[in-house]
């Protein structure tokens, strides 16, 4: 995004800051700074001082993380059910919300597969062990979850080349399968044709030898680096590795090694002398998948030991649009998912954590005296700014909606929200509402800092 003015640089760097530290929650934590900003240029037109203004709030943030911290509900990282509620909740706002009955079980499932057995002690996890094969054709209905590793395009084969490999020894090589090349930029010239059969024979024999090195370590699988010095492989090497019974993918992204070795417990070969049976990776089965919906076909690896503990999701979509909107869906919702990781507590939907928040934020007010006070009730009323523009982009009526839900709030009733289906306001508990305690307290100090430094910005000066 291409922002000029220096506080709406603010701005969408706080959004980039709540999608790295949550995932999820990036329009709330705009909505609710642009919100705390209104408020402080009615406290400015009161005469309030800045730095005032600016320490009352951080004050407010506090005792609104306490708050709602005394009605978040604990989660257990074992119960699949909770975590799916939560990761439905993120994905009823996203394009692929109808498809949200398969993506949701895909996202859980794929962080919970990389945790392994450490679900309680985990404060963290690193998605980067989930890698997204997007694959044109079909429709999302037809994306899976894959134990293993899967490469978005088939197998290189030629001379009647195997296709299917069972009990597969993979070796990933970095050294180019092709005649070698003369450090300097120089020319040969060859006069006569005895001369060139000697040069392609000394070619062809040097070419058998890498793949014979290959054969003789045990692999029956060879995954192909790219290379920008010359052709990576070439005809010739296809057709000995064919001969040899070896299944051959090429064109693997450099990117991509780092992951590859993780999840078949592989390591790069950089020479053909270095090639040793204790550097192959293990897979029970490699074999081209044909995709349906289209005529691809991928290279699909499955019973990976995976000591690495990774997984693959295969994304499928009708075109370019479709598969990045459900990548970067996916994506947010494997960042509840770690969310919760990182702080196992749920909380409830739908503008019900913001209206309590601002509620018992208000009585907390009516007990302090001075500017403090002052502050801290425009403070609570910003928040209500979240249930009022979820009213009114459910097409309802939002001041009636806002005066419900608060009336619930002081019946005692905290986990009453925005019933968008209905146009109601119904206990988001028992309709299995529910989204990480740690979006909504990180949406509400990210806002609260961004606005307190805007606050001591005295002047700008634009300088041509």
């Amino acid at each position: 995004m291409n922002v000029l003015h220096p506080a709406a640089k603010m701005l969408v760097e706080l959004s980039q800051s709540q999608d790295i530290e949550a995932g999820d929650g990036t329009t709330t934590v705009v909505v609710i700074a642009g919100a705390l900003l209104e408020a402080c240029g009615s406290l400015l037109n009161k005469g309030i001082h800045p730095t005032a203004i600016a320490a009352s709030f951080k004050k407010a943030a506090s005792k609104a993380q306490e708050i709602l911290e005394g009605v978040s509900k604990p989660v257990n990282l074992n119960d699949r059910d909770a975590l799916i509620y939560a990761v439905n909740t993120c994905l009823s706002s996203k394009v692929v919300a109808q498809n949200s009955e398969l993506l949701a079980p895909i996202a859980v499932d794929s962080v919970l597969g990389i945790m392994g057995d450490d679900r309680d002690t985990a404060t963290n996890v690193d998605l980067r062990g989930i890698r997204m094969v997007q694959q044109i054709g079909g429709t999302i209905d037809d994306t899976e979850l894959v134990n293993g590793l899967v490469f978005n395009k088939g197998s290189t084969k030629t001379a009647g080349g195997p296709s299917q490999i069972k009990d597969a020894k993979v070796a990933l090589i970095q050294f180019c399968l092709s005649a070698p090349k003369t450090d300097m930029d120089n020319t040969v010239v060859v006069s006569d044709y005895a001369a060139m059969d000697r040069i392609l024979r000394d070619e062809r024999k040097y070419i058998l030898n890498q793949c014979k090195k290959i054969k003789k370590a045990g692999a029956n699988v060879v995954l192909i680096q790219k290379s920008i010095l010359r052709d990576a492989y070439n005809e010739l090497s296809l057709h000995f590795l064919a001969k040899m019974g070896i299944l051959v993918v090429t064109d693997i992204e450099r990117g991509d090694v780092e992951f590859i070795c993780r999840t078949l417990g592989c390591a790069p070969i950089a020479h053909p002398d270095s090639m040793s049976a204790d550097k192959l990776g293990k897979a029970e089965h490699v074999g081209d998948v044909a995709m349906p919906g289209s005529g691809h076909k991928v290279v699909k690896f499955t019973g990976v030991q995976n000591p690495g503990r990774t997984m693959t999701v295969l994304l499928r979509g009708s075109n370019d649009l479709v598969l990045a909107e459900a990548d970067r869906s996916i994506h947010d919702a494997q960042c509840v998912v770690r969310s919760l990781v990182k702080n196992k507590n749920l909380i409830a939907g739908g503008g019900a954590p913001e209206i309590e928040a601002s509620l018992r934020l208000k009585e907390y007010a009516m007990g302090m005296s001075g500017i403090d006070s002052y502050c801290m009730k425009a403070f609570a009323d910003a928040l209500e700014v979240i249930p009022y523009t979820l009213a009114e982009n459910a097409g309802m009526k939002p001041i009636e909606i806002v005066t419900e839900l608060r009336k619930k709030h002081l019946d005692g009733m905290a986990g009453a929200g925005i019933n968008v289906k209905k146009s109601i306001v119904s206990d988001m508990y028992d309709l299995n509402v529910l989204q990480p305690l740690l979006v909504s307290t990180s949406a509400i100090h990210l806002a609260t800092e961004t606005v307190c430094m805007i606050l001591k910005i005295d002047d700008l000066i634009v300088v041509a």
